[in-house]
């Protein structure tokens, strides 16, 4: 097997790195590129993986991951282009980042597939979205698909839609956070000690994320399972109903997907 390079060993790039170990890759295939130098100690000593601050680190990957800022890609993508194998194949996880962008600052016909990615990665729990460049085939793709099935689920979509997929799935966990936050707040609001309504929180939130994933059944159609009529959940549903959060939300989402085109853009 032939090298996996993961240029940028942040966070992300660790999760990534973690991942594809956890999945039964030897660390002898992986190598990082990072240009802090603690940095590169912390992950060879970590992971057992080489690590270095030189793109010719990349020379010998036939897979290459771009886990970079988005205000450094240009910069990266022009030390790494004399140094990538011809074959080489790019997968991008930099939000923003457009395949047109990558294509046009690495060798002619390099294959690049787009990510997006969020945080529950961390965890293994990811939901990455791939889409293909404009030399990318079908192999490429199953190739990322295969390679982000390490932390997580993955599926396809044309990039023409990943400003949408950033406002609701690469962005969502904060969305999610923030309405648990606000469900533990009004726990102690009501009375509760904040490690309980903590702790009632997250498990309800995690149970009703495994009944949705497990059944199958429309969030619509468990609600109203858990509502009945004049009851306790109906009360706390009219508020919200009368306070407009599902409208809420779409224009939250619609914000979040507009600043997605308006920074892919350069602003």
């Amino acid at each position: 097997m032939t090298a996996i390079a993961i240029v940028g060993g942040g966070m992300l790039g660790e999760t990534i790195l973690a991942g594809l170990i956890r999945s039964g890759v030897s660390a002898d295939h992986l190598v990082v590129v990072e240009r802090r130098a603690e940095r590169v100690v912390e992950l060879r000593e970590r992971h057992g993986v080489t690590a270095g601050s030189s793109a010719e680190t990349v020379a010998a990957a036939d897979t290459v991951f771009l886990v970079v800022k988005p205000q450094d890609m240009s910069a990266v993508l022009v030390d790494l282009a004399p140094h990538l194998r011809p074959d080489a194949l790019v997968i991008s996880l930099a939000a923003g980042i457009t395949v047109d962008f990558i294509e046009a600052r690495l060798a002619e016909g390099t294959p690049v597939v787009r990510v997006m990615p969020n945080t529950p990665a961390q965890v293994g729990q990811c939901m990455a979205v791939v889409s293909p460049g404009n030399n990318s085939n079908e192999l490429h793709l199953g190739r990322a698909e295969a390679l982000m099935g390490s932390v997580g689920r993955v599926v396809r979509q044309p990039e023409a839609l990943m400003d949408a997929v950033t406002a609701v799935s690469g962005s969502g966990p904060a969305y999610v956070f923030f309405v648990v936050e606000a469900m533990i707040d009004a726990g102690v609001e009501l009375g509760l000690s904040p490690e309980i309504a903590t702790e009632l929180v997250v498990q309800t939130v995690l149970g009703a994320a495994t009944m949705l994933h497990e059944t199958g059944e429309h969030p619509s159609v468990l609600r109203r399972q858990v509502t009945s009529p004049g009851g306790t959940t109906a009360a706390a549903l009219r508020q919200f109903e009368e306070l407009d959060v599902h409208g809420a939300f779409v224009r939250a989402m619609t914000a979040a997907r507009d600043r997605s085109i308006e920074l892919a853009a350069g602003g």
